[in-house]
Parts: C-alpha cells; sequence; structure tokens
C-alpha cells in the first residue's frame, strides 16, 4: 500500500492559496493543545496523589488504633500502621514522578514550537518572494501594454524596439517567478516533510507518555498490594491463645479465690458455744456473667477472605 505523506497531500491548483499549509498548521496546533492538556491532567492528578499521600501519613500518625491491645495483636496493628504510611509515601513519590513526567512534556512541547516557529518563518518567506514576484509580473505585463500604446502614439518606428524589450523584460520576470514558484514548491515539500516528522515524533511521544503513565499507576498499585500483603502476614502470626496468655500473666491478680463466705449468728456470737453447736457454714455464690452475643446487624468477623479467626480448642 502506498504510504500516505504530507506532501503528496497538501497542494492547491491556486498559486497564491496557502490553504493546504494552514490545514498542517491548524492540526499541528490542535496537537500541541493536545499535549498541553495531557500535561496539566498530569500535573492535576499529582496534586491529588500528594494530598492523599499526606492524608494516609496524618492518618496512620496521628490517629490511634489499637493502642491498648497487647502482643501479637497489638504488633500486627503496628505493621499495619507502618503500612498505611508506606502507602503514602509511596503516592508523595508518584506525585513527584508524574511533575516530572508533565516537566518533559512541557520541554517536549516548547523545542517542537521553537522548530515549528523557524519552518513557518523560512516557508513564509518564501511565501512573500512568490506574491512580490507575481505582482511584479502584472506591473511588467501593464508595463507593456502602457508603453505599446504611447510609442504608438508617439513613434510607430519605436514600437516594435520598445515591444521587443517589454517583452524580454516580462519573459525575465516570468523566468524569475517561475524560480521563486519552483524554490516555493521545494521550501513546501520541505516544510510538509518537517511538520510531518513533527506530527509522528509528537504522536509517538504521547503514546509512549501515556503508557508509562499507566505503568506507573499500575507499578503504585503493585506497591501497595505488597504493602497489604505484609498486613496479612502480620494478621497470620497473631494468635489467640497467646495474646489472651499474655493478657493473664500481664494483667493477672492472683490464683486464690475468695474464702467461703461463714454465716455468724450475733447472738449466739456473744455466748460461749458449745463446741459442735455452731451453724454450718453457708457459702455465697456469685451470678453467671451473661454471655454477649451479635445483634442481628452486627457484622460477623468470625472468618475474613477463607482467614479463619475462630479459636477452635
Amino acid at each position: 500500500m502506498r504510504e500516505t505523506l504530507f506532501k503528496d497531500n497538501f497542494w492547491t491548483t491556486d498559486l497564491i492559496s496557502t490553504v493546504g499549509y494552514d490545514s498542517i498548521i491548524q492540526h499541528l496546533n490542535d496537537g500541541r493543545k493536545n499535549c498541553k492538556e495531557f500535561e496539566d491532567f498530569l500535573k492535576e492528578r499529582a496534586s491529588i496523589e500528594e494530598r492523599y499521600g499526606k492524608d494516609l501519613i496524618n492518618l496512620s500518625r496521628k490517629k490511634p488504633c489499637g493502642q491498648t491491645e497487647l502482643n501479637t495483636l497489638r504488633r500486627a496493628l503496628e505493621v499495619f500502621k507502618q503500612q498505611v504510611d508506606s502507602v503514602g509515601q509511596s503516592h508523595i513519590q508518584l506525585a513527584q514522578t508524574l511533575r516530572e513526567e508533565a516537566k518533559k512534556m512541557e520541554d517536549f512541547r516548547e523545542k517542537q514550537k521553537f522548530h515549528r516557529k523557524k519552518a513557518k518563518r523560512i516557508y513564509e518567506q518564501r511565501c512573500r518572494d512568490k506574491d512580490e514576484a507575481e505582482q511584479a509580473v502584472h506591473r511588467s505585463a501593464n508595463l507593456v501594454t502602457q508603453k505599446q500604446q504611447e510609442k504608438l502614439f508617439v513613434k510607430l518606428a519605436q514600437t516594435k524596439t520598445a515591444l521587443e524589450d517589454s517583452d524580454r523584460v516580462y519573459q525575465m520576470t516570468i523566468g524569475a517567478l517561475e524560480k521563486i514558484r519552483e524554490e516555493w514548491e521545494n521550501e513546501h515539500v520541505k516544510a510538509c516533510e518537517f511538520f510531518e516528522s513533527q506530527e509522528s515524533e509528537r504522536i509517538n511521544y504521547f503514546r509512549n507518555a501515556l503508557w508509562l503513565h499507566v505503568n506507573q499507576l499500575s507499578q503504585e498499585c503493585v506497591k501497595n498490594d505488597d504493602n497489604y500483603e505484609e498486613i496479612r502476614k502480620s494478621l497470620e502470626q497473631c494468635s489467640i491463645e497467646k495474646d489472651i496468655e499474655c493478657f493473664v500473666n500481664f494483667r493477672k491478680t492472683g490464683a486464690v479465690p475468695p474464702a467461703p463466705v461463714v454465716y455468724e449468728n450475733y447472738y449466739n456470737s456473744q455466748k460461749n458455744a458449745v463446741p459442735g453447736r455452731n451453724q454450718p457454714p453457708v457459702t455465697g455464690r456469685r451470678p453467671q456473667l451473661p454471655i454477649p452475643s451479635s445483634g442481628p446487624l452486627d457484622p460477623e468477623y468470625s472468618t475474613v477472605d477463607g482467614y479463619s479467626l475462630l479459636h477452635h480448642p
């Protein structure tokens, strides 16, 4: 299949028309605008990532979360807060990376803008040269007619010579115009090739920048999942038995229960009771404590994604 090129598709039969050139320039300006929009998108995303990262860090460092827990569950909660802090740091680093990518896009736009202005100046100068040469041709043609009329009235004998001179000047001017037209055509081809090269470079750069941006976001998700995996690992090390044992050892108050409560009759205590006639002791009992249960709307945390958190003796 024949390759489609700028230089083959932006001509016009009108010698002084710039519609092809204008169409290319409009497209390049639109492309530059699109790059600027993506650049602004990266900057805004960077600001969001930075705010989110700072909020996560403040949350992990300032908000208490199970600070009175003991032993293995306490360690798991500490890992949880550390990893939340790490996720926040990652988002701040991502924000910096996105700002750097936005700066690269800005530098790329400015580079293309500089080269395009340089090519545009050369092209427009060739257009002005062409216009001036064409005007000179028209002036020469008018001069030929005017001289011819003047010579007819003044001196008919000199008409042929004047006409030949004017015709010679006219031919020279036409030759100069054609030379300039050829130069303009060559410059138009060069401009088309240059603009097509810039457009190819811009599309390639834009595509790669977007690809890189998506990879950065994907990598951030991988990092976050690694952080969350650390939390899951620490929770796997959480032992209900060890935590209960730790609590008992840390807070225990003694292993001997209270002595039985003995009934003492006031009147009998005032006499010398006969041995063996005292009332038997009455043992006091404490009421049984109620067993806590979940309400019908309370969440059930007995299992999480296949990890059983119930203690089975």
